[in-house]
This record gives structure tokens, C-alpha cells and sequence, in this order.
């Protein structure tokens, strides 16, 4: 498919029969990739082979305290994956406005933000609270190249942001889902449950039904993944010209931040209160907060 450097995801996840990670880890040796991103519990043993085959890896984090962790076993960098992602979001449910300000207070190795990112000026939030980057994964769901049925592309491209349902808490391992008909009866089955089996649910949380979305583009035959993001995305671009357009809208973002920093006087001097550049504003001018009192 191409030519250039990629990197392959590996995910560990409770399962009712558990993939040989380590087998899959073998496979992405074998074949030569260089980075590898991890993710879910316990990933201490695979990211020891991988790393044992100089593999780049990047650590999905959903809390601080597991990307302190995840440092400690080694990784090269983080992605920092706030409340509103798709999928795994943990069970802390930290939005990313704090999470991604307190991977910039406390840790030592580059991180990117995941989760609730589709243009530009979420980039440069992003950029502005430590990330060297952003990960997008709902948002190139939504391209003319995304391998998917454009059906499942046109129901993002109409959803809201509230159009998403988070499963399985009750087992902790909660999953945010497009609130599909699926979707939403697995989470009544889910509260109503009496036994509090998993396998109450099992049969509406299907990977296998899941997958088959994609490919029939009944977007109620299974459940799919889809973050809060989903309000935010409009259209179904190519991945070039989405990410131009990204480009184009954090640096006009940025400039227009940086147009707001009042400069010193001309002769470099601090200005004087109530000066700002060469205009004068009333030194005695009172500030007032909206509905509150004098500040």
C-alpha cells in the first residue's frame, strides 16, 4: 500500500479468549516496523520484546499515573488520551484540557493528545498545553481514502457530539461507542442486568458485528467506535487536503493568539497603567465581571 514508514497498534484488552500478544509482537518484528503504538493493561511484557528489537514505541495513556508507569517500562513517547476519545477511554474520565496541562507539569518524555482533535485550532490548543502533536482517528474515519462504507462516513459527518454512548462501566473497561440502536440497547441491558454478567451483554458488543459496519454500511448492525469529536466534523475531505487545511487554520490560530500580546513602549520602556502601545486608556477605569462584582 506504500512505500513509506508506518506503524502498526497493538491493543491488550480483557477478552473472553485472549490473542497471543506476544505472537502478533513477533509478526511486527519479523516484518521489519520500526514503531509500534501499545495500549491497554499490562503492557509491560510486550513492550519488553519490542523494545528487545529496537522498536520505537508510543504508549497510549488515559491517566498520568499510567504514563509515570509506562516511562518506567521504557517507552519513547506518550499519547495522552483524554475522556472524549474514541473507544478505551478509561475509567478516570479526565477531559483533555487538564490531562494534556498536567503531562506538560509532570512528564519528562514527548506526548501527542488524542481525543476530541479535527482541525486546526484544536491543534493548536493542543501545541499550546505541551503536545508536540495531535492523533486523529474518528476524523480520518471521515476521508475519501478511509478504508469504510460511506454510509458510516455520512452518519458522522450528520452526528452531534452527543451522539455517542459509553459501554461496559459496570466491568470497567468502558468503550465510547456511536449510539447506534446496538449501542444503546447493550447499555440498558447493561444497567437493567441482575446476574451483572458480562455475558448479559456480550452478544450486542460484538467485535465481529462491529467490523461488518464497515464493510455493509449498516451503521445498527454492530457497535463501532466513534469519539465526541463527531460534532465537529462537517465533511469527508481527502486526508491531503484535510490535513492542509489543518495546517492552514493552526497557523492562522497561532497568529492571531500571538497579535493579542501587548508589546513594550517604543523606547523599551514597561508602559505606563492604562497604556497600551501608544494608546491611552482611563488609568482609573474600573473592571467588572459579567453578573459579578468589581475584580
Amino acid at each position: 500500500m506504500t512505500k513509506n514508514p508506518f506503524g502498526v497498534n497493538l491493543t491488550l484488552l480483557p477478552a473472553l479468549v485472549p490473542p497471543d500478544y506476544h505472537g502478533y509482537a513477533k509478526v511486527i518484528i519479523d516484518e521489519g516496523i520500526s514503531i509500534v503504538e501499545t495500549a491497554g493493561n499490562s503492557p509491560g511484557p510486550v513492550i519488553k520484546q519490542l523494545k528487545a528489537a529496537n522498536c520505537i514505541i508510543l504508549h497510549k495513556c488515559t491517566t498520568i499515573r499510567h504514563a509515570h508507569s509506562a516511562i518506567k517500562l521504557g517507552v519513547d513517547f506518550l499519547s495522552i488520551d483524554g475522556f472524549e476519545c474514541a473507544g478505551h477511554v478509561g475509567e478516570s474520565d479526565i477531559t483533555n484540557f487538564i490531562l494534556l496541562s498536567r503531562a506538560r507539569q509532570s512528564l519528562g518524555v514527548p506526548f501527542i493528545a488524542s481525543g476530541g482533535f479535527a482541525d486546526g485550532q484544536g491543534l493548536a490548543a493542543a501545541l499550546s498545553l505541551g503536545a508536540e502533536g495531535i492523533n486523529m482517528g474518528t476524523r480520518f474515519m471521515c476521508t475519501i481514502e478511509a478504508p469504510i462504507h460511506q454510509k458510516v462516513k455520512e452518519a458522522i459527518v450528520e452526528a452531534q457530539e452527543t451522539d455517542t454512548e459509553l459501554v461496559l462501566r459496570r466491568w470497567k473497561n468502558t468503550s465510547r461507542l456511536f449510539a447506534n440502536k446496538v449501542a444503546k440497547e447493550a447499555v440498558k441491558v447493561e444497567r437493567e442486568s441482575t446476574s451483572g454478567k458480562f455475558e448479559d451483554v456480550a452478544p450486542y458488543v460484538s467485535g465481529k458485528r462491529g467490523r461488518e459496519v464497515f464493510i455493509n454500511g449498516d451503521v445498527d448492525f454492530g457497535v463501532w467506535t466513534a469519539g465526541q469529536v463527531i460534532g465537529l466534523i462537517h465533511d469527508i475531505p481527502s486526508c491531503k487536503d484535510l490535513v492542509e487545511r489543518i495546517e492552514r487554520e493552526a497557523e492562522k490560530t497561532i497568529g492571531k493568539a500571538s497579535s493579542l500580546i501587548v508589546g513594550r513602549a517604543q523606547d523599551g520602556r514597561e508602559p505606563a497603567p492604562g497604556e497600551v502601545g501608544q494608546n491611552m486608556n482611563s488609568p482609573g477605569a474600573e473592571i467588572w465581571g459579567i453578573g459579578k462584582t468589581k475584580l
